[in-house]
């Protein structure tokens, strides 16, 4: 039988998750207008997060030392060419991602 605090930890984590997903909704229902600080922010945060994840996914690629960033800059490049070609977010990094594991894993 699961511990006590286990599933009222659970609970807990389920009812803030769902809370967190239903706010934005009980907020700004159907009849009220998005601020234009939310609308704004819904624009340019996609960017920033995608900004931010580059840069963390990056941060620890030494370029004086084999491999010298090689992979991590041919999968940033297959991520870059296929979404600018196909316009698929999901191919593009998983493409890129697959790209880079192989490259790891079996050329350097």
């Amino acid at each position: 039988m699961p511990d006590l605090h286990s599933a009222a930890m659970i609970a807990v984590m389920t009812l803030v998750t769902a809370a967190l997903r239903f706010l934005p909704f009980w907020i700004f229902g159907e009849n009220r207008k998005t601020p234009p600080l939310i609308a704004y922010l819904g624009q340019v945060l996609p960017y920033a997060t995608m900004g931010m994840l580059v840069v963390y996914c990056l941060k620890g690629v030494n370029l004086t030392a084999a491999p010298f960033g090689i992979p991590e800059l041919l999968g940033c490049a297959v991520v870059a060419g296929l979404h600018i070609w196909k316009r698929n977010t999901l191919l593009s990094i998983g493409a890129g991602t697959v790209c880079y594991m192989l490259l790891v894993q079996f050329v350097f």
